[in-house]
């Protein structure tokens, strides 16, 4: 662990700490990372919970699908690794891997305008939902129940997150309440 202040930079969730692994001070991590050879190969910081505090990151291991085992600097009992139990890990998004055209963080989602191809707004993106299939949209409506908008090719039309909006196509079913 080291005491100098996290970057000020934006940061991206990329997993959290769910047990102990081993006597060496080890932590099991719940990833939320799609891109784990690029964690292993570029990231060399990790912070860790609410006050960012820097940790270097010795090792990391992909246990299973979803599940990482990772070896963090200053961390070397098995109490140590117990007291990061349900902390959230981060990377400033400048270090993150490219994304590929068409990929985006969540966080970008929050806020942008949602219109249709008509150019109707629909309002404004609230929530995200993470389903496995797919993200959800959640944009509330004056007078109306929230719209759930599936990030899907068929529905999204133009991801512009330098405009700040997204362009949807109205399916038969999608906004009924």
């Amino acid at each position: 662990m080291t005491d100098t202040p996290a970057p000020q930079d934006d940061f991206v969730l990329i997993g959290v700490v769910t047990s102990p692994f081993g006597v060496r001070g080890q932590v099991k991590v719940r990833s939320l990372t799609d891109h784990v050879a690029y964690l292993a190969r570029n990231i060399r910081t990790i912070y860790v919970g609410a006050q960012r505090t820097a940790y270097p990151l010795q090792r990391v291991h992909e246990h299973k699908p979803g599940l990482l085992i990772l070896t963090l600097g200053g961390v070397t009992t098995r109490d140590a690794a117990e007291a990061l139990r349900g902390a959230e890990l981060a990377i400033p998004e400048s270090q993150t891997a490219p994304l590929a055209a068409g990929e985006y963080f969540l966080h970008q989602l929050f806020g942008l305008l949602v219109i249709t191809e008509g150019g109707a707004e629909l309002g404004r993106v609230r929530e995200v939902l993470t389903t496995g299939a797919n993200d959800v949209l959640i944009v509330p409506r004056a007078g109306q129940p929230d719209a759930l908008i599936p990030m899907i090719r068929d529905v999204v039309q133009e991801l512009d997150l330098s405009g700040g909006r997204i362009v949807i196509r109205l399916i038969p079913g999608l906004l009924d309440g």
